[in-house]
């Protein structure tokens, strides 16, 4: 049963926007802040070059392969399905650590207005994920709305923060300097550290790739909603940190389990931290909104291929969408944000998404064809990607890359142990 053609250039770019932008730029500054004081802007604009070019990569590489699946797909049709599913297996393994991160910092930022004791915690939790698989089991046309309502609604608060804040320092020249002076107190020993944990946070673009088959015009879009959707949440990111930075002592900012809010009441007041608060809450609904509907993808464009069990292929008689998985991602996630912790989780992710980039630079250099185009710097951005890439990886702790490698290593015997024998049933 086929998926519905039904995302539009803006509903997916609000896919992209809302899958980079969420739970990561409401604690990430106040991290970076504890390890390197307000020199924590560089590791921010780093970051964002690392994220561009692999956009890029993955803008390209999806003109040649317009499919569901995303990199999984870019990969299989480069080197095929051995490789594609140890790309989905990386990416399955980055991608479902990031959903319950999303239900912890809900949690969180929810704490702030009311203090939840610990079943209360674990039922808002569960309430918040279900209700976004309940949605996007619905269809992916309703998702993908409620997706553009979110990511527009998550967007006002961190606008007013950067309107009021940049405000405030016109108005206070001499708060701005006392707050940059010294720019590094803490040198910059820390910075590979704070380079992982801030790249996750611009982390999720490639979920525009995945749901191509319910894209109307994919070739065309895809690669126009990566780029517009990665240049739009640069612009973001830079100026509401350059603003919270600013604005907030770093040793203070440091100290903060809620620093987006403690920015916001400094140059707004008390209704301002308000409403950055019940921005956190949409931010990150949104953001666990778009990584609901594109990680069931993947799940569903494994399944297809006979790579993972058929059951994360049904698809919903009425709603034509892989209601299944769906179901099976949101209960995995719940468990997860019941006993994950927050920081081992993004930790671990960003392992598992650099080795996935790696794959999928690699794809790009085997797949382009200069007679048929000539992308801006497609010979040497791959070579970038890459060596981004490692340079993210050896920048993850030792304990990262320990489970990240056994992790690798059950999927490549989960490959040849169980899937290829669904390969050769389907065959």
């Amino acid at each position: 049963m086929n998926l519905k053609k039904e995302l539009s250039s803006f509903d997916l770019t609000s896919i992209v926007v809302g899958s980079v932008i969420g739970a990561d730029i409401y604690i990430t500054p106040a991290l970076v802040a504890g390890m390197m004081g307000p020199a924590g802007i560089f590791v921010w604009i780093v970051a964002g070059i690392f994220a561009v070019v692999i956009a890029l990569v993955f803008s390209y590489t999806s003109y040649y392969v317009p499919r569901v699946g995303g990199p999984f797909a870019f990969v299989s049709k480069a080197f095929g399905n051995f490789y594609g599913f140890l790309t989905g297996w990386a990416m399955l393994s980055a991608e479902m650590m990031a959903l319950p991160v999303f239900a912890i910092v809900f949690t969180r930022y929810l704490n702030y207005f009311v203090e939840l004791e610990l079943w209360e915690d674990l039922l808002v939790k569960g309430l918040f994920l279900f209700s976004l698989t309940f949605v996007n089991i619905i269809g992916v046309k309703i998702g993908g709305k409620v997706n553009d309502a979110l990511t527009i609604l998550k967007l006002c608060p961190l606008v007013l923060v950067i309107v009021s804040g940049i405000i405030f320092l016109t108005n206070n020249p001499e708060k701005l300097i006392e707050n940059y002076t010294p720019i590094a107190p803490l040198g910059f020993d820390n910075f590979g550290v704070a380079l992982v944990l801030v790249f996750w946070a611009f982390a999720g673009f490639e979920m525009g790739t995945i749901p191509a088959s319910e894209v109307k015009n994919p070739r065309k879009i895809i690669p126009k909603a990566i780029i517009l959707g990665i240049t739009t949440v640069i612009l973001f990111y830079l100026t509401i940190n350059f603003v919270v930075y600013g604005s907030v002592n770093w040793n203070e900012l440091s100290r903060s389990t809620f620093p987006l809010v403690l920015a916001g009441s400094l140059v707004i007041g008390y209704i301002g931290a308000t409403i950055v608060g019940f921005g956190a809450l949409t931010s990150v609904s949104g953001s666990s909104a778009a990584f609901s509907l594109g990680v069931s993808r993947l799940y569903y464009a494994m399944s297809i291929k006979g790579l993972l069990p058929k059951i994360f292929s049904n698809v919903h008689e009425k709603y034509k969408t892989p209601y299944m998985a769906l179901i099976i991602q949101g209960v995995i996630a719940f468990f997860l944000s019941a006993y994950g912790g927050l920081i081992q989780l993004i930790s671990f992710s960003v392992f598992n998404l650099a080795f996935m980039y790696i794959f999928v630079c690699l794809s790009f250099i085997a797949l382009k064809k200069e007679k048929e185009t000539k992308f801006v710097g497609q010979r040497i951005l791959p070579f970038i990607g890459i060596s981004m890439c490692v340079i993210l990886i050896y920048y993850t702790s030792v304990w990262d890359k320990i489970i990240g490698t056994i992790s690798i290593l059950i999927g490549i015997a989960f490959y040849f142990g169980l899937s290829r024998k669904m390969i050769n049933r389907s065959d």
